[in-house]
């Protein structure tokens, strides 16, 4: 996908690359660290959102402890 090669996301490629609806992804990118506004328009930059899902995943995933 496109995906690889941008370091800004549009709403749109956002959305479709967490999956998730538009209010979910507006409200997301306005109050998580990867969000950012240019003029009077919303871009995720791609390697902050990166970071961002790591660490949502590692929260959530339970530890294996052995």
């Amino acid at each position: 996908e496109v995906f690889m090669e941008k370091n800004l996301l549009t709403v749109e490629e956002t959305k479709k690359y967490l999956g998730i609806g538009d209010t979910m992804t507006r409200k997301l990118m306005r109050k998580e660290s990867f969000g950012l506004r240019i003029g009077n328009r919303l871009y995720s930059s791609k390697p902050l959102l990166d970071n961002w899902i790591a660490k949502q995943a590692k929260m959530k995933v339970p530890s294996q402890g052995k």
